[in-house]
């Protein structure tokens, strides 16, 4: 039975204008996302086998169109619609970030940097490089590795935030196959980019390490 054929008090669009969208489970979000179910089973139902097959809403909008496309009745057009539904997210947390809700709301840093590196495959390290009224004023990724390696020179951080007239940095990488607590590496570079950075009286607030849906900060544990 598809979807048109339930109550109108059982159907995730009527019950979303109704009741909010909080007021809906995962596979019923997930359902109008993808619109249509596949034979023999609605749209919910498809929602259901996607969310099982990855395990977690995290792993599926980490996925690629490869592993996407291994569900029946998924494709290229899903996963366009999927990977635009979670830009136009970034984006809309950017837009807070620019106006400066970034310092006010450490969260929403951490939000920001989950949804842009949780669910990379490769490394990355980006720079939020902020200004005197604590907004941000841009996001760049300066170096992308392995799965376990990348590299980081100070002076291209430095010259960026000259450039940038930043007053101050968030650094950010991840960690794609291991847990967000950092190694001896990252403790060694965050160090030599704070002594770097200072000498230009430009602080860093903070160094996130992503993994996952797990954020790692050095401000809160102390290793600033």
């Amino acid at each position: 039975m598809g979807i048109n054929d339930w109550s109108e008090q059982e159907r995730p669009r009527e019950r979303l204008v109704k009741e909010g969208a909080q007021a809906l489970s995962n596979p019923e979000l997930l359902a109008l996302l993808l619109r249509v179910g596949v034979r023999g089973k609605s749209a919910v139902e498809l929602g259901r086998d996607v969310l099982q097959h990855f395990g977690s809403l995290h792993a599926l909008f980490g996925a690629t169109l490869n592993d996407f496309s291994e569900v029946h009745g998924l494709g290229l057009a899903k996963y366009a619609q999927l990977q635009a539904v979670m830009e136009l997210a970034r984006r809309a947390i950017g837009e807070q970030l620019q106006a400066g809700a970034s310092m006010s709301s450490p969260d929403l840093v951490k939000r920001y940097l989950r949804m842009k590196l949780g669910g990379q495959r490769h490394e990355s390290f980006v720079v939020l490089f902020v200004d005197v009224k604590n907004r941000l004023i841009a996001d760049r990724e300066l170096s992308r590795g392995t799965l376990n390696h990348t590299v980081v020179h100070a002076r291209e951080v430095v010259k960026m935030a000259l450039a940038y007239n930043a007053a101050s940095v968030i650094l950010a990488h991840n960690h794609p196959s291991g847990t967000p607590d950092p190694s001896q590496a990252d403790l060694i570079m965050t160090r030599t980019l704070v002594q770097a950075l200072a000498l230009v009286d430009i602080r860093v607030l903070d160094h996130l390490v992503v993994a996952g849906p797990l954020v790692h900060s050095f401000a809160e544990s102390g290793q600033l």
